[in-house]
């Protein structure tokens, strides 16, 4: 961190200039977001946790996605609120790159678990007489210790060789977060370092889930395709709807992000889907589409009433 030291030590976020006349109106937007997003989350946790009948692999990741979305989400909101609030935000150097590493291991986290899911589900569809067997509580506990270890050795890295680049200035992020590109532009140094990290994490880390995830639904709907009733075919399907609906919404918002190009305010704009529309989606998607989950949630109520 010498190099930098003696160079840029502040970084300025702009956040959302031109919703500067709705400040108000937004910051208690994204307020009453961020509250929901941490009840929903919690919610889905605890529920799962009390309840015995959802002690399974699908819901045991499906805690650890609530939590990931909790993470992502207080990264990224509370210094949302305070950019609203003061017409942008300022951060010393070395807590931008603190807040991109938590940004970047809640998205590759929940990336993983995404992908461990789908697993999951082509398990318990494709091959259910062997299912309790594959996904042991063993098993499940040693994929979350690897995932876990994974991303933050991964990230950990990718930061490391950021502090090691020179800015010289300018300061400023036109972003409401401090996300990897914005932080490289700002550079006057050599990236290629950090580029070729990028390009050799990127596949292990995003690609290979994606491939995972559709070779696994393609069986998943070679499957219920031979299920010859109509009422069994949904049945089966709806035990994986509200995956593929995360998994849908999570991969539509980052693919557009990445691939099309788009002006600053339009990708900020999008990025606002997978940083805080998702977390605030994804305990609703799987509360509403599960009934297991809805049931235990009123055996939940039921016990708090009584006590």
């Amino acid at each position: 961190m010498k190099s930098n030291s003696s160079l840029v030590m502040v970084i300025l976020l702009f956040g959302f200039q031109d919703f500067q006349s709705l400040s108000i109106f937004v910051f208690l937007l994204l307020l009453l977001v961020y509250c929901v997003t941490l009840c929903g989350n919690l919610l889905i946790i605890l529920v799962v946790s009390d309840s015995r009948s959802l002690h399974s692999p699908m819901y045991f990741f499906l805690t650890q996605l609530s939590f990931s979305d909790i993470l992502l989400s207080t990264t990224i909101v509370p210094n949302m609120l305070h950019l609203m609030l003061h017409e942008g935000s300022s951060m010393f150097f070395i807590s931008c790159l603190c807040q991109y590493y938590f940004f970047a291991v809640s998205e590759i986290l929940g990336t993983l678990l995404l992908t461990v899911m789908s697993y999951d589900r082509y398990q318990a569809i494709c091959h259910p007489l062997h299912y309790s067997m594959v996904m042991s509580p063993t098993f499940c506990l040693r994929v979350l210790a690897l995932i876990w270890v994974i991303v933050f050795v991964v990230i950990l890295v990718m930061s490391v060789t950021m502090s090691y680049l020179r800015f010289c200035g300018p300061n400023i992020i036109d972003h409401f977060f401090c996300d990897i590109g914005p932080i490289l532009e700002l550079s006057c140094s050599d990236i290629s370092a950090v580029k070729a990290e990028s390009i050799f994490f990127m596949i292990p880390l995003a690609v290979c889930p994606f491939i995972v995830i559709i070779v696994s639904y393609v069986y998943i709907i070679l499957t219920i395709l031979k299920i010859p009733s109509v009422t069994g075919r949904q049945k089966t399907f709806s035990t994986c709807s509200s995956h593929l609906t995360v998994v849908s919404l999570y991969y539509g918002t980052s693919i557009t992000i990445y691939v099309f190009p788009n002006k600053a305010s339009a990708k900020k704009i999008l990025s606002l889907f997978y940083t805080i529309v998702s977390p605030l989606l994804n305990p609703l998607i799987y509360s509403l589409n599960s009934r297991d989950i809805t049931q235990a949630f009123k055996n939940l109520l039921h016990k708090i009433s009584v006590v």
